[in-house]
C-alpha cells in the first residue's frame, strides 16, 4: 500500500508539471517516466485486488452492514409499557378524589395536548410528502439523463494549453496558454474569430450579462444585442473583447498577472480580479476605473465566482473567502469570512489549484483530490463528498448549472476523465469521456 501511495503521488505531480511552460531536465526525466509509473502502479493494484477491496472501491458492502444495524435497533422494552388496565384504575380514582373546577384545567390540557399531536402529525406528513415529491423528481432527472444522447466534438486550433472556457448562446470561448482567445461556432464546430492582443498566457475568461452589456455597447455606439467577453492574462491586462467585430475595446492594466475573475451584476456593475501574489481588486464597469485593492490571500488566486451581492475567493493554498458588494464607489467589497488552506482541508499540490462553486450557504471546493470538499459558509462547518470510486482520482474543477453539480474527474493511473454530474447529493449520471 505504501508503494502504491507513493505511485499515486508521483504522477498526480508529474500531472501538474506538464502544465508549466519551461521545465529544468530533471523535470523532463520525471515526464518521460509517466508511462512506466502507470504500468508499475497497475501491477500492484492488480495483485492488491483479489478477495482484499482495493483503495477507493465502492463500499456497498459497508453501508449495507451499516444499513443492518440501523434495522437491528430493538423497538421500547415491553417493562416500560404500562398495561392498559392500570392507566385506566388510576384515572378513574384521580377523577373521584377532583371536584369539577379542577377538572376542567384538566380537561382543557388534554385538548390543546391534542391539538399540539395532531400539528406534529401534520407537519410529519407534509415532510414526509415533500421527501417523497423530491425523490419522484430525481427519479425522474436520473431518467432523463440515462435516455439522453452526447456528441463529442474537438476543436482544434490552440497551439498551446487551454486554460479558461466560457459559452455565450451558441458560442464556445476558449483561452489559452499561446496569448489568444478563440471564438468557437458550436453547431458547424468552426472557428469565428481569433482573438489576438495579450503577450501572456490567457488564464481566465468571463461573460458579463445581456443587461450590462447593452450598456456599455450603447456607451461605444455599437449594437444594443453587442456581447463582450473579459479576458485576464499574465501580462496584467484585463480585455474586454466585442465579439461581433471580434476587437479590444478596452483595457485595463492591474499590475500583476491575472490570474482569476468574475463580473458582479449589482449597482453599475465590478469586475473583480485575482492576481499571482494574493491581490484581490475591484474595478468599475462604468468608470473601468480601479475602486479596491485588498491583499486578501497567502498565494496565488485562482478561482473567483460571484452570487448576487456575494463573492467568493480561493487561493492555490487553500484559503477561502467571502465577500459582500456594498455597491460604493470606493472600496466596494467587505470580507464577511476567511478560512486558511489548514481550515479548508484544500492545501493543494505544488503547481495544484483551487477551484469552487457557490450556491445559497454551500460552497463546494475542488482541489486535486478524488473528493469535493463542501463549505456551509454561514456556520463554517466542514464536510467531505466523494466524486471519484478511486483515490488516484483528481478532481481539478467544479460548477452548478440547472440545478446540477457538475465535478470533473482524472484517473492519473490509466489517464481516463469523467465528468460527474450530482442532484441534491446524488449522483445523477457518469458520462465517460476517455482521453487518448
Amino acid at each position: 500500500m505504501g508503494e502504491v501511495r507513493k505511485l499515486q503521488k508521483k504522477l498526480r505531480q508529474i500531472e501538474n508539471l506538464e502544465i508549466k511552460i519551461s521545465l529544468s531536465p530533471e523535470e523532463r526525466f520525471k515526464i518521460s517516466r509517466k508511462a512506466e509509473l502507470r504500468s508499475r502502479l497497475a501491477e500492484l493494484q492488480l495483485q492488491l485486488s483479489g478477495p482484499q477491496q482495493t483503495p477507493g472501491s465502492d463500499r456497498t458492502g459497508k453501508k449495507e452492514k451499516m444499513k443492518r444495524q440501523v434495522e437491528d435497533v430493538p423497538e421500547a422494552v415491553p417493562s416500560q409499557i404500562f398495561p392498559a388496565s392500570k392507566i385506566l384504575k388510576a384515572e378513574v380514582q384521580s377523577k373521584a378524589e377532583q371536584s369539577p373546577a379542577a377538572r376542567a384545567p384538566q380537561k382543557e390540557a388534554r385538548g390543546a395536548e391534542a391539538t399540539g399531536q395532531r400539528s406534529e402529525e401534520d407537519g410529519a406528513m407534509a415532510s414526509s410528502t415533500a421527501t417523497d415529491h423530491q425523490e419522484a423528481d430525481f427519479t425522474s432527472l436520473k431518467a432523463s439523463w440515462e435516455k439522453a444522447k452526447f456528441r463529442l466534438r474537438l476543436l482544434d486550433g490552440h497551439n498551446d494549453i487551454i486554460t479558461c472556457v466560457v459559452a455565450v448562446d451558441n458560442l464556445v470561448i476558449s483561452g489559452s496558454r499561446d496569448t489568444t482567445v478563440k471564438v468557437w461556432h458550436v453547431p458547424t464546430a468552426t472557428e469565428q474569430k481569433n482573438l489576438g492582443g495579450h503577450t501572456g498566457g490567457v488564464t481566465c475568461l468571463c461573460a458579463p450579462p445581456p443587461e450590462y452589456c447593452k450598456r456599455l455597447a450603447w456607451s461605444l455606439s455599437l449594437p444594443d444585442k453587442e456581447r463582450f467577453i473579459l479576458s485576464g492574462s499574465a501580462d496584467c491586462n484585463v480585455k474586454i473583447w466585442a465579439l461581433s467585430i471580434g476587437q479590444s475595446v478596452k483595457s485595463i492594466y492591474t499590475f500583476n498577472a491575472v490570474t482569476a475573475l468574475c463580473f458582479v451584476p449589482e449597482g453599475d456593475g465590478y469586475i473583480v480580479t485575482g492576481s499571482d501574489a494574493g491581490k484581490v481588486q475591484a474595478w468599475s464597469w462604468a468608470t473601468f476605473e480601479n475602486c479596491q485593492s485588498i491583499n486578501a490571500h497567502e498565494d496565488t488566486v485562482t478561482s473567483i465566482q460571484s452570487q448576487g451581492p456575494l463573492v467568493f475567493s480561493g487561493s492555490a493554498e487553500g484559503g477561502v473567502c467571502v465577500w459582500e458588494n456594498r455597491c460604493s464607489e470606493r472600496d466596494p467589497l467587505r470580507r464577511l469570512k476567511q478560512w486558511s488552506g489548514g481550515l479548508t482541508g484544500c492545501r493543494a499540490e505544488p503547481g495544484g489549484r483551487l477551484s469552487l462553486s457557490p450556491r445559497g450557504d454551500t460552497v463546494y471546493l475542488a482541489y486535486g483530490q478524488a473528493w469535493l470538499r463542501v463549505l456551509h459558509w454561514r456556520t463554517g462547518v466542514m464536510s467531505k463528498m466523494t466524486n471519484h470510486s478511486s483515490v488516484a482520482g483528481v478532481t481539478d474543477c467544479v460548477h452548478q448549472t440547472g440545478g446540477l453539480l457538475i465535478g470533473s474527474c482524472y484517473d492519473v493511473t490509466n489517464g481516463e476523465s469523467t465528468l460527474n454530474c450530482l442532484t441534491g447529493f446524488f449522483p445523477c449520471q457518469r458520462i465517460q469521456l476517455t482521453t487518448r
